[in-house]
């Protein structure tokens, strides 16, 4: 399940754009844990539109051996102007 993020109308219209960059942990339940911004040179706001669709976000559980386990994970929300 993944809510999608919300390019804000006035950052758009600042011409505002870049990629967020988000390290997280997917639980065993699937869930993001610890989810955190991890570049420093894209918008504060922009940072937190992402921030507020990823953290709706819900995967499926990773399984190794048939057991559902922890794993690192990077996902990069792209704001880009004319999209």
């Amino acid at each position: 399940k993944m809510a999608r993020p919300e390019y804000p109308a006035y950052l758009q219209q600042l011409g505002i754009q870049g990629a967020v960059v988000m390290r997280a942990v997917i639980s065993t339940t699937g869930e993001l844990l610890n989810l955190e911004a991890i570049n420093a040179d894209v918008d504060a706001r922009l940072v937190k539109a992402a921030l507020d669709a990823v953290r709706q976000w819900q995967y499926q559980p990773t399984l190794l051996n048939g057991q559902p386990v922890e794993v690192v994970t990077t996902i990069t929300v792209d704001f880009q102007l004319g999209q």
